[in-house]
């Protein structure tokens, strides 16, 4: 299996990208420009209700209810 840096086109200045599952809000580029490297590379997020998968690796979201 390739990697996703091998297929998808390199952007001059970019500093991360990264495909997801679900469209991306204002909100989730500012979480993601925080928790991703900038490091030019392509990652893959997968947004599920309670986690989400950054490259395979499993993010536990906080739960909003413990927090009020």
């Amino acid at each position: 299996m390739r990697d996703i840096n091998e297929i998808m086109p390199k952007i001059p200045n970019m500093r991360w990208g990264a495909l997801t599952n679900k469209f991306p809000t204002a909100r989730n580029v500012r979480e993601m420009d925080k928790m991703l490297p900038h490091d030019k590379r392509w990652h893959t997020v997968f947004d599920f209700e309670d986690h989400v998968y950054v490259d395979d690796v499993r993010v536990w979201k906080k739960d909003k209810k413990a927090l009020t």
